[in-house]
């Protein structure tokens, strides 16, 4: 039983399963762990995240986290519970997945410069019977950035890694984010507040 100080913790109702963190994200890792969750981490290769071409932008990531989710029930364990996730950067009618290279981060993010875009996260919970997909949306307002700006952050941080070409936990979002509407986590590429919630209900 996992306790916090003298208080059981508030997600017991846990107990029962091995919980998986389908995600090889160390952002998403770290988030979990600040939630106070015990877990291990398995990453299946090769799963296939296209998504159809007219399909609306406010609903690939929770799209894409479901056929994640699907791809580890085939072999999931009856007492596990696995989480999958997928997080989109959508600015206008445009997805920035995770760049190529420098110069494709240098791309997007120039085009986030001065404007809004919003961060869209699916997150999936699966056991052997049981499968729930829900989506969390956060804007982000980004200063108007320099060439110079763009090209320190891309060289230094290298965010391929990320979608949308950035972490805003790192320098660019100390330096170029000047407001957020909606949950701070869900841009590091989970909305753990939301993620607690939904958890409580098993």
């Amino acid at each position: 039983m996992h306790l916090v100080g003298s208080m059981e913790y508030p997600l017991n109702n846990l107990n029962r399963f091995e919980v998986v963190l389908a995600s090889n994200s160390p952002r998403r890792k770290q988030l979990l762990e600040q939630l106070g969750m015990q877990f291990t981490t398995r990453v299946i290769g090769d799963i296939d995240e296209s998504y159809p071409e007219d399909m609306p932008a406010d609903e690939i990531a929770a799209f894409i986290s479901s056929k994640k989710a699907a791809a580890y029930r085939e072999t999931i364990g009856d007492n596990e519970l696995v989480i999958t996730a997928d997080t989109v950067v959508v600015c206008g009618d445009k997805i920035l997945g995770k760049p190529a290279d420098g110069d494709d981060a240098c791309r997007m993010l120039k085009m986030l410069s001065g404007g809004a875009h919003k961060v869209i996260t699916g997150v999936t919970i699966t056991t052997k019977d049981f499968m729930h997909t829900f989506d969390s949306v956060t804007e982000v307002f980004f200063d108007e950035l320099t060439d110079a700006e763009i090209e320190y952050y891309v060289k230094e941080y290298k965010p391929m890694d990320k979608a949308g070409a950035y972490g805003i936990q790192e320098w660019i979002g100390c330096a170029g984010v000047n407001g957020i509407k909606g949950s701070y986590y869900n841009v590091m590429g989970l909305p753990v507040q939301k993620l607690y919630r939904e958890l409580l209900k098993i």
